[in-house]
């Protein structure tokens, strides 16, 4: 493993930069191999997983069971930072986070406290290029990913603030997490490693609008965790004038790869659908959705809008028809109970604040 980068000032002598990964960002196996290289043991790994992940101890001073010789090899070759609590609003059931990263970026969490336990809600990217014209967090592009370590972190963060154990996870923050693949792939890995976080892998959802060439490599990948599609639309006409990434991938070749996740996976789907007045809430829209998904292994979640004063859209007032009439159609549908809606909850509404 080499830590030292190679650049050239602006007289072109060559000077050595060390650049130091964060020891977050290793799954446990990863990690072993890294120590392995630097003539460090299997058992260490596992021990800085245990203080890490078990007892939720971030002082490296602190790792008693760990001789300072290993201690100081760690600490010269690996990043231990964290990122930090700017913010935080609570509401009934819910607490929106903000995240200052160590280059000052700002990101969200949302915790939300379901009847089933205690669920986060974190962000794969800064900002998010997607543009879905509802979406807050869209309206401020992409600045990069997340590193794996920022993703974990804001699982960790938040259970040391409220002392208690996240029970589920879903990727549906700002960004679009298949965008930023191969990092939220690790990510999950990490949590629902039992030596990591332990969080249940059908515990852990996914959410993407519909990149299909990496649901397609989702499909292939051995995890048992959750997919979640943003539908928000029952055909082209109408999500196309939502959301720019149909122009791309239509929602008739959507439709065809949901099929084939679901027959390669055997694992049902859930498609989400936030409920827009005037543009995709009326029964027509609930009977197109219908006929498109009929027969299919899904779930509709339908979802009130959580309105901001930076966009037109409002929140739908027909939630309850459109819901009895899937229900007519024989379509698995359910309401996703409102969190946050006096605290900025929706993605992006509170970094927005802060950065406009």
């Amino acid at each position: 493993m080499s830590n030292k980068v190679k650049l050239f000032n602006k007289f072109g002598i060559m000077i050595v930069v060390k650049c130091m990964k964060h020891i977050m960002n290793y799954q446990r196996d990863a990690l072993i191999n890294e120590f392995l290289d630097l003539s460090l043991k299997k058992f260490n790994a596992n021990q800085v997983f245990d203080w890490l992940y078990l007892k939720h101890e971030y002082n490296i001073n602190n790792w008693s069971n760990i001789s300072k010789e290993v201690r100081e090899i760690i600490k010269n070759n690996y990043d231990l930072s964290f990122i930090e609590i700017k913010k935080k609003q609570t509401d009934h059931l819910t607490s929106k986070y903000l995240f200052r990263l160590n280059d000052d970026n700002l990101i969200e969490a949302v915790l939300m406290n379901h009847d089933y336990g205690l669920s986060v809600c974190i962000s794969s990217q800064v900002g998010c290029n997607m543009g879905c014209h509802f979406c807050e967090s869209g309206r401020l592009k992409k600045v990069r990913n997340l590193e794996t370590f920022e993703m974990v972190e804001q699982i960790l963060l938040i259970e040391q603030d409220i002392n208690k154990r996240i029970d589920s996870v879903v990727i549906m923050g700002i960004g679009e997490p298949f965008d930023n693949y191969d990092n939220v792939m690790n990510f999950i890995r990490i949590i629902n490693d039992p030596k990591g976080i332990a969080i249940g892998a059908r515990h852990i959802t996914v959410s993407t609008c519909g990149l299909i060439p990496k649901i397609e490599r989702f499909m292939e990948e051995d995890m048992q965790v959750n997919l979640a599609i943003s539908l928000h639309a029952p055909n082209n006409e109408i999500r196309s004038s939502i959301m720019e990434v149909n122009k791309v991938y239509s929602i008739d070749k959507l439709i065809d790869t949901i099929r084939k996740y679901i027959a390669r996976t055997n694992r049902r789907v859930t498609l989400e659908y936030v409920m827009l007045y005037n543009i995709n809430d009326s029964l027509e829209c609930a009977n197109m959705l219908a006929d498109l998904i009929q027969g299919m292994n899904v779930y509709v979640n339908l979802i009130p809008y959580n309105e901001t004063s930076h966009l037109e859209f409002k929140k739908s007032p027909n939630i309850n028809a459109f819901y009895d009439q899937l229900k007519k159609r024989k379509i698995n549908v359910t309401v996703r109970r409102e969190f946050g809606g006096k605290i900025d909850a929706a993605c992006g509404q509170l970094r927005s604040k802060e950065v406009d």
